[in-house]
């Protein structure tokens, strides 16, 4: 997938703009509790059993303080709460839309 033509910070939201035309905008503690992270997410091992991560589902009042691209796929958030390492895929990214109907 290719990398989006913008990504900025809007109010409490990441805002990007695609490569097709559209737009996607993610609360800013959303991306945090979805952040890819082993620390968030924990790790599998070969028999499918998750050892660490946190297992909270909201991080209220959380703010997106910066970002970083790595390489063409992914893009690196640093949140107000310390936490940096998890990488955001373009097409993770994509997965974790919030559609609004």
């Amino acid at each position: 997938m290719k990398p989006p033509k913008l990504l900025q910070a809007v109010g409490t939201e990441i805002a990007i703009a695609w490569d097709d035309g559209s737009e996607s905008y993610y609360p800013m503690d959303y991306l945090r509790a979805k952040s890819p992270s082993a620390e968030n997410q924990g790790e599998v091992d070969i028999l499918g059993n998750r050892h660490g991560g946190d297992d909270r589902e909201e991080f209220p009042g959380v703010k997106v303080t910066g970002w970083e691209f790595v390489g063409n796929y992914a893009v690196r958030f640093g949140f107000s709460d310390g936490h940096q390492t998890g990488l955001f895929s373009w097409d993770y990214l994509r997965q974790i839309e919030l559609h609004v109907d």
